[in-house]
């Protein structure tokens, strides 16, 4: 589902799963998360996140099939999406997110765990959770309120319309957006010279700047609160509708219950 190589002290995953539009499913992730280890043995310096080139969709986000059924526990679920992002953020090298094509759903946080973004003028990017009745978890809600402004965070997650490449460029949280012509050649350029720089020093300030991201303070009762919002969606009609009617390729119907 993924092909990844090694040139110098650059590695390369691209996701393969064209069929699927590279949705991020348990089997894709393992293998992400299998090039990351590998990665790491070999030393790279940094890596590069991808879609195989001329993409119309870099990744379609979360298997809707592998989402629990309504009533289950959402505390209980294997989330494979938060096992990349963990493997993501703590792989010790810089990530960066070579974007063709739009992004979707759980892959938005994908790109956004990535510590630079580098996209294309066409690339577009659509927090999809409340167009199928999915809650989001409280780590998910960081990755976005740390990377965006929290009226943006909230535009994408609550209309969950497209925002372009080029806007999200504007306002800080895409680095780069590069024509599609120039897009693999800048994007490679810009890991070769950090591949330059002192591994240790990037390795710690990377980590140093995780945790800093992190340090927010909540209160147990807050927390609980928070996590116990999602059962609420869960258990849901509307949960279950969503679901169901993206497997049937149709538009959902929500009434609030």
């Amino acid at each position: 589902m993924i092909t990844s190589k090694i040139e110098g002290a650059v590695g390369t995953i691209s996701l393969n799963h064209d069929a699927r539009r590279n949705a991020l499913s348990e089997a894709l992730v393992d293998e992400v998360v299998a090039a990351l280890a590998e990665f790491s043995r070999q030393e790279v310096r940094c890596a590069v996140l991808r879609a195989n080139p001329g993409v119309t969709v870099w990744s379609a986000g979360h298997d809707v099939s592998e989402l629990p059924v309504g009533g289950i526990d959402p505390l209980g679920w294997r989330d494979p999406l938060r096992h990349l992002i963990r493997e993501l953020e703590n792989f010790t090298a810089p990530i960066i997110a070579m974007i063709e094509g739009s992004v979707w759903g759980g892959a938005c946080e994908t790109v956004l765990a990535c510590d630079l973004i580098i996209a294309t003028p066409e690339s577009s990017f659509s927090a999809t959770p409340a167009k199928h009745g999915v809650p989001y978890n409280v780590s998910g809600l960081l990755t976005f309120l740390n990377s965006a402004p929290i009226h943006i965070a909230k535009e994408m997650l609550f209309t969950a319309q497209p925002v372009s490449a080029v806007r999200l460029e504007r306002i800080g949280i895409v680095n780069h957006v590069v024509a599609v012509e120039q897009l693999e050649e800048f994007t490679y350029a810009t890991a070769r010279q950090i591949a330059l720089n002192a591994p240790l020093s990037i390795s710690v300030m990377k980590e140093q700047l995780r945790i800093l991201a992190g340090a927010h303070t909540m209160s147990p009762q807050d927390f609980e609160r928070i996590q116990g919002l999602r059962r609420i969606v869960y258990n849901s009609a509307d949960y279950s509708n969503g679901i169901q009617a993206f497997k049937e390729k149709r538009k959902p119907t929500f009434h609030g219950r």
